[in-house]
């Protein structure tokens, strides 16, 4: 059914395109007492989060159900992709070297068992901010040992060392985006990134630890075709990968790539169910899914805390 359905809607011919965004896209404004707490919060350290920074079309229910993601190393990308709202520059080697603790602390406020780490790309620092990353997991866990780490990397330039570096930090899930279709990464994102380097950093996080989960994420709406993201989650899946997510490319500016189509739901529930028959243990789709998402953070923890309570054998 999926294939037919796929086949007949092709995603690269749409004529959907509005000026308003259909119905299934549409959210509320972030509002409420935890919404509030959690801003004021993250303000007082000095903190950054990606639902921020990313203009996340789910911060109202993430903060308001008590979860966030939490961006490391400052707001300044040293890259520049075109889908992205972060704020590119160069930070010039600046890194706080109290934010892991920081970090700690604000979690510790929070009423939380699973967080999310990411970070800008840092090409001005040596590793990356590897080092970084594997200091904020440690001051976690030191914290609260109960606590579930997803580290949600950029690339480091497909240094398998500085991967390794976060993986041996004792994170849970280890998260690489690629982002897009092959066809499309040169248009997309920076050319310092690319489709086989971020294939190469997923593979090689999975051999380091088998027992680590992988995950990674898709958008449409970019011009790709039906043909072109099945083919890039069946590399997913060749490469180790363990959880997919697939969501709606929204443009945060008009400097940032235009929308070329709103994919509709349905196509969505198409490519999960392909996903599941690839043998995902885990796929979210949907137009406001993002790579930061509940109902797969949620899914983790379920597996890995059944996963601790099992005695190896």
């Amino acid at each position: 059914m999926w294939v037919r359905l796929l086949n007949e809607v092709d995603l690269s011919n749409r004529t959907m395109l509005a000026e308003r965004k259909p119905e299934w896209l549409r959210v509320r404004p972030p509002s409420g007492e935890n919404y509030a707490h959690l801003k004021s919060l993250f303000r007082s350290l000095d903190l950054h989060t990606v639902c921020e920074e990313a203009h996340c079309p789910n911060v109202w229910e993430c903060w308001g159900g008590g979860t966030a993601t939490i961006m490391l190393m400052g707001d300044t990308c040293t890259r520049g992709c075109r889908f992205c709202a972060v704020t590119s520059g160069n930070p010039h080697g600046v890194l706080d070297l109290d934010e892991p603790k920081k970090v700690a602390m604000a979690l510790a406020e929070m009423d939380l068992t699973y967080v999310v780490l990411t970070s800008v790309d840092r090409d001005d620092l040596a590793d990356g901010g590897a080092e970084h990353f594997a200091k904020t997991v440690r001051e976690i866990k030191a914290r609260r040992p109960d606590m579930l780490v997803e580290a949600l990397i950029p690339d480091f330039r497909g240094d398998l060392d500085a991967v390794r570096t976060v993986v041996d930090s004792g994170v849970d899930v280890l998260d690489h985006n690629i982002e897009t279709v092959e066809r499309l990464q040169g248009t997309v994102r920076d050319r310092r990134a690319g489709y086989a380097q971020s294939l190469k950093v997923l593979r090689g996080a999975k051999e380091m630890r088998r027992d680590l989960f992988t995950k990674s994420s898709i958008m449409l709406g970019l011009g790709e075709t039906s043909a072109e993201v099945v083919a890039a989650m069946r590399d997913l899946r060749a490469n180790g990968v363990d959880i997919v997510t697939v969501g709606q490319y929204l443009r945060p500016s008009n400097w940032h790539l235009a929308v070329q189509e709103y994919v509709p739901p349905e196509v969505f529930e198409e490519l999960r169910v392909a996903g599941e028959s690839m043998g995902f243990a885990y796929v979210a789709a949907g137009p406001l899914v993002r790579s930061s998402y509940r109902a797969g953070e949620f899914f983790l923890e379920k597996v890995l805390r059944e996963r601790k309570r099992v005695p190896a054998g």
